[in-house]
């Protein structure tokens, strides 16, 4: 049970789920009344819309640019879409749906709403099409499933997970593989630069990333496939992350789906705190987002370890502990089950605070017991990190030490130059030899490990616990529904103040109207087959 090791108290922890569904009701209340422009176009890539025009726009943006500029977004593209592709080909032409947008980008298609039978034959057209894509994410699903059968699986949790991002899928591919013949039990693209700022998803696989690499759909397949060769190689699947984030989360969630992607990093607030991408567009977003994950198998990964970097570790432990009861909430919700909760939190307090380490026992620990069916990520020290190489060295092998102490499931490989230089290959080799050293000398001595009962750990555990309720309580005792907007305009988290009116993306989110019909959310919505 939730108290085994620290001893907390179990209405305390009632308490505190129960107030982050109070907070997080309203929103969801939001994101149900209300679509956005990726929504509509994740529902097109679904339908199986593919390419760009010569620009590099997406054929998806035009066509919903097209629907929008003609009849609004509020009803939903699929009715207008369906209804126009029906009337397309009913004048002796035969076009699909990337046809379609080619057209309407140059005005050869009109759009109106229909009603009544034509509104039913644009229905049952649009969820035939849209089915057709949910059942490839379903098939993508069950490989997975069948894989981890035939080939085996990581032997143990934490699954050891590493970042490889050149900008080059190409040069990616051999450094992913050679990560996991290193130990890697989960690889991470990490995305080029301000891509979760772009309104488009880039079509193919270009080769000029910066400090990341592009996600593509033709990047997940190259790199999805060069991971499965190297997991038939070493007896063992090897994960593949990227990032549903940004203006484009539903639409990159929707390709992770359709390429076997295991694990997305997929926070309800990063976006708004860190990219100040619109709070009401980022919830809509979210929540879609999640629904395909939680079809596709998917592994979320928070994003509660960057609050930590703007804010002091140790005075803020508290909001990081509220995110991850609103995530695990909205997770939920959105029909993701707790093994698919990777819920996030960091090793990030000043080590010259005395008894640090004890305090990130303490907060690990916390998360641990709140969530214990859940995988959690456990992050290293970036903000701490001074360039001197033996003492960055020594404190990963203190975060990986924590992490053994308290049996995370995902521990990110920390490097000793991390956030000071991009890190050398050397720095990955020396960084995979530090978590398997400590790993293996640990083994399982989160079996072991009890802190004493009444002393400074089940303390400081108790105390943050205490102070994450007294903040949902403040925020749900604000007045209005949309308590969790107001404490994230005034920097409740990570310091970042964001209003609800404001931020990149705001002119894409419609209130639906009455009649809106989207194919995806009702198949999503219902028991998968």
């Amino acid at each position: 049970m939730t108290g085994a090791k620290l001893d907390l108290d179990r209405a305390t922890v009632r308490r505190a789920r129960t107030l982050a569904r109070r907070a997080g009701r309203p929103i969801v209340a939001l994101a149900t009344s209300h679509t956005t422009v990726s929504v509509e176009r994740a529902v097109l890539r679904m339908a199986g819309v593919v390419g760009a025009d010569p620009d590099g726009i997406p054929w998806v943006n035009r066509l919903v640019d097209a629907v929008s500029e003609e009849v609004g977004i509020e009803h939903g593209v699929a009715l207008p879409v369906w209804d126009a592709l029906r009337q397309f080909n009913g004048r002796g032409k035969q076009a699909d749906l990337t046809e379609l947008a080619q057209k309407a980008s140059t005005g050869g298609v009109r759009f109106r709403v229909p009603d009544g039978r034509e509104a039913d034959r644009a229905r049952a057209a649009a969820r035939r099409q849209v089915g057709r894509g949910i059942a490839v994410i379903d098939r993508r699903r069950r490989e997975r499933e069948s894989l981890v059968r035939r080939i085996g699986d990581a032997p143990r949790q934490p699954w050891i997970y590493l970042i490889v991002a050149t900008g080059d899928i190409y040069e990616d591919i051999p450094q992913a593989q050679a990560a996991a013949r290193a130990g890697a039990d989960v690889v991470a693209v990490i995305r080029s630069t301000g891509q979760s700022l772009l309104d488009y998803v880039p079509e193919g696989a270009p080769r000029a990333g910066y400090a990341g690499t592009y996600a593509t759909q033709e990047n997940f397949r190259l790199m999805r496939a060069a991971l499965d060769d190297v997991s038939r190689e070493l007896g063992r699947y090897v994960r593949l992350t990227n990032y549903a984030s940004g203006l484009c989360m539903p639409e990159i969630a929707t390709l992770a789906g359709l390429e076997r992607l295991d694990m997305m990093l997929n926070d309800s607030m990063y976006g708004i705190l860190f990219r100040d991408i619109n709070p009401i567009r980022t919830f809509v977003d979210q929540r879609f987002s999640r629904q395909v994950h939680a079809r596709a198998g998917i592994i979320i990964n928070t994003g509660e370890d960057n609050y930590l970097t703007t804010a002091d570790a140790v005075d803020e432990a508290h909001t990081v502990t509220v995110s991850q009861l609103l995530n695990e909430y909205f997770a939920k919700e959105a029909g993701l089950q707790d093994w698919q909760l990777g819920l996030g939190h960091a090793f990030e307090i000043n080590p010259d605070v005395p008894d640090s380490f004890r305090l990130e026992l303490a907060h690990a620990m916390l998360a641990r017991e709140l969530f214990p069916k859940a995988p959690l990520k456990w992050m290293p020290p970036t903000k701490h990190m001074t360039g001197d190489v033996f003492r960055g060295y020594l404190l990963d092998g203190f975060f990986n030490l924590v992490g053994a102490m308290t049996g995370q499931g995902i521990l990110l490989v920390g490097m000793m130059t991390e956030a000071v230089v991009t890190p050398f290959l050397s720095d990955r080799d020396l960084a995979l030899q530090n978590v398997r050293y400590v790993l293996d000398a640990a083994g399982n001595l989160h079996e072991d490990f009890h802190p004493r009962p009444g002393g400074f750990i089940q303390t400081r555990a108790h105390r943050v616990l205490d102070e994450a309720v007294e903040l949902l309580e403040r925020i749900t005792d604000e007045p209005g529904d949309a308590a969790l907007l107001s404490a994230i305009a005034d920097g409740t988290f990570g310091l970042m103040k964001r209003p609800p009116d404001k931020g990149k993306g705001y002119d894409g989110v419609v209130r639906q109207a009455a009649g809106y019909y989207n194919p995806a959310t009702d198949i999503l919505e219902e028991p998968a087959p």
